[in-house]
Formats: structure tokens, sequence, C-alpha cells
């Protein structure tokens, strides 16, 4: 009975138990010793990040006067609909399916990006996809000075161009070695990211060889995840010495936006295709005249390779440096001028940056045995390297096009039969950019065969502006007729 009691007085009195319980701990939290952070950082730990701080502001002191901001404009001409009733069947019942109609109109557009000042007399280096087509170029300095830009010369190959401005004692960067570069290292990406003149992020490098990822011609891209935004173009890449190892020419990104992976060209190709492009006016290359290809595991064991590295040799050219020097057809290319080729790239990359006339070293494998070949290299014929910017006045202007080589046969499985152009950039202004894509491989043009950017030229620059062209185009596997019309 007095259990019952009990619990019934607790039942009764619930609420204010709880209260009072509520009103106990709370004072007792009130009461509980006072737990704060520790009193102090250690001071080692802030005097690193002072250090290290300090560091990074000095190297970007140092850097941030030779990089400028570059904007360009230019005059495209877009098709403008005049279709005031165009959902109206009347009007397409009356005018046909033609309706609506197009009108030619021109515009002027505004590009950005950046640049790096390499000489003291006003020499800039920068991307040539930022200068490529510009009518004006506009170069500010991070003084807020403002200057006329002139090309000197412009490489579509390597995506690099030369301008220059008229002025005197400009603040210039020092070089570095990109050979030395390693993965991991620490690097400063400055420039002018949708024209935020002097921006400046961190990161590492990421990778460095990246090739065949169908940017130039002549790819051995330093990757690194510094953050890289559209108008970065044709800024620097820099290493914790304050020198440039490398010109940053585009990001790898499905918005649009930096996704941490972005590439820039390397310093000692950029500064051997900008001295080139100052002093001869264009940019002269080495030629072994030989087509290559990479080391699959499957070729490995045909040939009978010990390892899966050197530059396989797929064709000779006749009367050239190679087969002058004895190269054969299944030779196995390892080493260059002392070098070790590891990929196939790497020899195309070194040939190009050999000077014409000089004599190289090429150690081969034939048949499980190696030889050492003396080659006088050539120059490259202007034909072969030339590739078509789609400079025309007609219905494919703003195409890009160059051959088909071994390794976009390689990496885009295309049949070995196939021969053409493949379109490498389509200018989003172009009459071409709703019926052509990147990728397409041009076979012909108005029933005229298309073997490569020599015979490309020599149609297209025939077409006059506004005439329709029926183009056959290698797409998905298959050909395919298409049209381009200015209807």
């Amino acid at each position: 009975m007095v259990f019952k009691n009990r619990e019934l007085f607790i039942i009764r009195n619930f609420k204010k138990i709880r209260v009072i319980l509520g009103f106990v701990f709370s004072l007792n939290f009130l009461f509980l010793p006072y737990v704060h952070a520790r009193d102090s950082i250690p001071q080692e730990s802030i005097d690193i990040l002072i250090k290290t701080g300090q560091a990074i502001a000095e190297i970007v002191e140092e850097v941030k006067p030779s990089i400028v901001h570059i904007y360009t404009t230019r005059t495209i001409t877009v098709q403008r609909r005049i279709d005031p009733f165009f959902d109206d069947p009347f009007s397409r019942r009356f005018f046909g399916e033609e309706w609506p109609f197009r009108v030619p109109r021109e515009r002027k557009t505004l590009s950005l990006g950046s640049g790096v000042i390499v000489d003291s007399k006003g020499y800039i280096l920068t991307t040539n996809h930022v200068v490529q087509g510009a009518e004006e170029i506009r170069v500010t300095l991070v003084d807020k000075r403002e200057f006329e830009g002139k090309i000197v010369g412009t490489d579509p190959m390597t995506d690099i161009a030369v301008i220059k401005i008229e002025a005197e004692n400009l603040p210039t960067i020092r070089w570095g070695d990109s050979d030395k570069m390693r993965v991991g290292e620490t690097v400063l990406a400055v420039g002018s990211p949708y024209g935020l003149i002097g921006t400046v992020t961190m990161g590492i490098v990421s990778a460095v060889g990246r090739a065949n990822v169908g940017i130039a011609d002549y790819e051995d891209f330093i990757q690194t995840d510094s953050a890289i935004n559209p108008g970065n173009s044709g800024g620097a890449l820099v290493n914790v010495r304050g020198e440039l190892v490398g010109i940053n020419t585009a990001i790898f990104s499905i918005t649009g936006g930096f996704q941490g992976i972005g590439f820039a060209i390397p310093s000692n190709m950029a500064n051997t295709v900008m001295d080139s492009l100052i002093k001869k006016g264009k940019v002269v290359r080495g030629w072994l005249g030989v087509t290559v290809q990479g080391i699959t595991p499957e070729l490995a064991m045909q040939f009978d390779l010990k390892e899966e590295k050197g530059a396989l040799v797929s064709d000779v050219l006749e009367s050239s440096p190679a087969e002058k020097a004895g190269i054969k057809r299944g030779d196995v290319i390892i080493e260059y001028e002392g070098k070790r080729i590891e990929e196939s790239y790497q020899l195309r990359n070194m040939v190009a940056n050999t000077t014409p006339g000089k004599e190289v070293g090429v150690i081969i494998i034939r048949d499980n045995v190696k030889q050492t070949k003396k080659v006088v290299i050539g120059e490259l014929p202007s034909d072969t390297q030339k590739a078509s910017i789609g400079e025309y006045e007609n219905l494919l202007k703003g195409v890009t096009v160059r051959e088909l080589t071994e390794e976009i046969y390689r990496t885009l499985n295309l049949p070995k039969k196939l021969k053409g152009v493949i379109v490498t950039a389509i200018d989003e202004n172009s009459p071409a950019a709703m019926v052509l894509m990147r990728g397409d491989v041009i076979q012909e043009i108005n029933r005229m065969r298309i073997n490569n950017v020599r015979d490309y030229e020599q149609v297209v620059s025939m077409i006059e502006p506004g005439k329709d062209m029926l183009l056959l185009i290698f797409r998905g596997g298959s050909s395919l007729y298409i049209t381009l019309s200015i209807r």
C-alpha cells in the first residue's frame, strides 16, 4: 500500500519533478569546469605557416608585373532569322519549308586572355587561340597602362603566339627548365580569368608529358590542379623559384569552369617556338620522315620486345632522312640524341625541336638487336606542318582541320583505309557550327576527294561565299553525306 501511494505521488508530481530535475541539471552544467581550447598554437607551427605565406607572396610580387591581360575584338557574321509568323501554318504553306528567312548580320565579339612579358622591349608570349582572327588586340599591364598589340607570329600546331607592344624597360619573367618538373611540385598559375587581372592560384604538378589530348598537333602538356578558368589562357605557370615553366592553355571541363584539370605548354617548347617566330617569322621544325606509333602489349609480344617502350616505325618516307640513315619499317626507336624514348609522341617532339642539318644518334631495336644510326635531320616540309584554321569567307569559315596521323587513327579507332582531314575545332559562330562536329573526318567536299590539308585548302578556297556544300564525312563508325546551306 505504501508502494502504491509512492507511485501515485510520482505520477501526480511528474511534471514538477521533471522541471526540478531540469533545473538541477542546468545548475550542474553552469558549475561544470570551463573547458576551452589550448591556450596557444605552437609557435613553431605558426612560424612555418608565416614563412610559407611570405614565400608565396614574394614569388607573386616577383612574377605578377610580367603578366598582362589581353582582350581582342573581331567581326563575325551571324544568320539572323526574320520569322514573325514562324509558327503560323499559313505562312509556312505560303512561303514554303525554307521559311523563316535568314539574313546575314555582322557583329563585334570580345575575347579575353592572358600573356607573359618575355622581353623588356615588348615581346609577349601567349596562346594562338587567344589572338587567332583578331582585328584589334589591346594589352593591359598590371600597373593599368594599356597598349595596342601586334601579332609577330603564330603557331597553331603548338597553340603558341607572340605579340608585341611598343614599350621599353618592361618587367620580364625568368625562364625555367620544364624538363626538370616533377609530379607533386608546387606551382602557381597567374593570369586574368574572367578579366580579373593578376589573379593567382596555387596547386601542384598533377602529371607531365600529357599527349593525345586533342588540343594541338605537338603535345607534351604539364597537367596541374592550380585553378585555371576562362581568361587564364596564355598566362604563366611558375615554379617555387618564380620561373616560367609553362603557358596555360586549356582546361578539362564539363561545365566550362574549373574542375581540377588544367594543361600548360612546357616552357622549353614555348621558348623554342617563340624564338623561331621572332627570328624567322615562322616555326622551323626538324624532320625525320617516319610514321611512328606507341607500343601496346600486343605489339610488344609480336615484336618480342622486353618493354612496352619506344616508338614503332610503321612507315618510312621515300628519300627522307630516316631512309637515308637506314631506318626501316618495323624498327623500334628507343633512344634519340642520348634521351630515352618512352612514348612515341616524345620522339615526334624531340625531332621537331632539332635544328635541321644537325646529325643525331638514334638507337633502334631490329630483330632483338640494338643498332645505332646516324641521322642528319631535315626540315619539316611546309605542306606537312600546315593546318587549315578556317580563315575562309564561305560556309566553312571558322572550321579548323588537321592531317590524320597514326596517333589519331589509333586513339579514335579509325579504319586504316579512311582518308581525309579531321575537324579539330569549330568556332561557335561558324555557319557550320550546328552541322559539323569536332572529330568528324571530311572525306569529300562537293564530290571532290580530300586526302590531306592541301586538298582541303585547294577545294575550300575555290568555293564562293554563300554557296551550298555537299560533304561526305565519317562519324560514329560510318560515312554519311551532310549539306551546308545558307538557308
